[in-house]
């Protein structure tokens, strides 16, 4: 199966007409050998410069928004106004550099597990996931 095919399959499995604006974003997207994370307007600025195509910011977000829904990507929640997606949809952990607004994988390897002692009742945890918040240790800079 060709990409273009499997890109054409991932839209409709998500409800979306695979358009030519579409397709570029999944080419954005799925393309790439390594995952990497982003923001909505990050990946309307790749689109852009690398892929030489212009999408209205909201086409960007719906269809960002449906693949999320559809498992095909994660969305990580900074705070109440800041989300990256990341590409890689398997259970992993992240720094974020508020320095740098950069969000970085952390390998499962490289945290302890987690001990959660207090659960929601009726409720069962489908995940532990932790974000690690970085920033420059200004008392060495001076």
């Amino acid at each position: 199966m060709t990409n273009l095919n499997i890109y054409i399959e991932k839209l409709r499995q998500s409800g979306l007409r695979p358009t030519k604006q579409r397709l570029k974003i999944c080419e954005a997207l799925f393309s790439p050998e390594k995952t990497f994370h982003f923001t909505i307007n990050d990946l309307t600025k790749i689109i852009e410069e690398h892929l030489s195509e212009k999408i209205s910011l909201a086409t960007v977000y719906n269809t960002v928004h449906a693949f999320k829904k559809k498992g095909y990507l994660k969305e990580i929640s900074i705070n109440s106004d800041k989300s990256y997606f990341d590409t890689n949809i398997t259970e992993h952990h992240h720094f974020f550099d508020e320095d740098t607004n950069e969000l970085i994988d952390c390998s499962n390897d490289d945290i302890e597990s987690v001990n959660i002692k207090k659960n929601i009742t009726g409720k069962k945890i489908k995940s532990v996931e932790v974000l690690i918040k970085v920033a420059s240790d200004n008392q060495n800079q001076k």
